[in-house]
């Protein structure tokens, strides 16, 4: 089990290394920007604390994925199959929950307890062979992809959705409609392999237009529900509804030009900052999709031209 984390360990430092930092540097700074980030998301959004229970709950339910659990079952014993499993559930789960009872958030922190617990005796996998149908056949392969996997918290969206407008509670449907915009924005997190892009007969700003378009529609698809039934219940707040459209029509589109920024590698350590301090500070927007833009043409033309 020691072997397993020390791996772990070492895993954590590469990835550093890749994003251009030393390792030790890297994970000094990371419970300062998890601080950091934290104390500016509470101070700018009502949010925050969904914000806070999905994030975990993603990241939890990412350590329950089907394969790396059963890569781990064949190489450790079921006892010490069930510490890792609680044990890194706990480790990932305690800055959340500590930072919570900091702000007096005690019924976030019972449910990240209860989940933590609950999903260390979990996997997720396509563990049936009933494909969940998509209407995003025609443009593979980032949505029909994400959507498989995530699909659930679309329906969480939708239900979170449906009991803001039961009982009145507009910011509860505000914070669904920008859930599904997250969860698009997460199908873009990682580059595909450079040849699904190579087989492209496009210019890279054909290929950015077409990869554009086809996040804008397939998003809109996931979110019109939402956005049609607050619409209809909350007409006087017309602008706020559609402006929140808007904003997640950009974040969508900073994280499709973010990942083609870096093509094929992965989004380095300065990229994602910058990134995230538009999702904080949204009219940096406004600079940083035109950067992201230019870095992505020059990212493809070496592939596509």
């Amino acid at each position: 089990m020691k072997y397993y984390f020390n791996l772990q360990y070492k895993m954590l430092n590469r990835h550093i290394s890749d994003f251009g930092l030393n390792p030790a540097v890297g994970i000094a700074l990371l419970p300062i920007l998890f601080l950091g980030l934290s104390y500016y998301l509470f101070a700018k959004t009502e949010f925050a604390e969904y914000l806070y229970v999905f994030l975990c709950a993603s990241l939890l339910s990412n350590l329950s994925e089907a394969g790396r659990n059963d890569f781990i079952k064949t190489c450790f014993s079921d006892k010490d199959y069930r510490r890792i499993r609680v044990l890194e559930n706990v480790i990932l789960v305690i800055p959340f929950v500590a930072f919570l009872l900091f702000k007096g958030c005690i019924i976030s922190t019972t449910i990240l307890l209860l989940l933590a617990g609950i999903l260390a005796f979990m996997t997720f996998g396509n563990k049936f062979n009933y494909t969940i149908p998509t209407p995003f056949y025609r443009r593979p392969f980032e949505f029909i992809v994400g959507f498989r996997k995530t699909f659930w918290l679309v329906l969480i969206a939708y239900i979170m959705a449906y009991m803001g407008i039961v009982v009145g509670n507009f910011n509860l449907g505000l914070f669904s409609l920008m859930l599904v915009f997250f969860n698009c924005m997460y199908f873009y997190a990682y580059p595909e392999n450079a040849y699904y892009v190579w087989i492209f007969k496009a210019s890279p700003k054909r290929f950015l237009v077409d990869k554009i378009k086809t996040a804008l529609l397939f998003s809109t698809i996931l979110s019109l529900p939402i956005m049609i039934g607050h619409l209809f219940f909350y007409t006087d707040k017309f602008n706020i509804i559609l402006g929140l459209q808007c904003l997640g029509y950009m974040y969508l589109l900073a994280a499709v030009l973010a990942k083609y920024s870096a093509f094929p590698a992965e989004v380095s350590l300065p990229q994602a900052f910058l990134f995230a301090f538009g999702i904080v500070f949204p009219p940096a927007l406004l600079a940083i999709i035109p950067y992201f833009y230019i870095q992505s043409i020059k990212s493809l033309k070496e592939i596509l031209q």
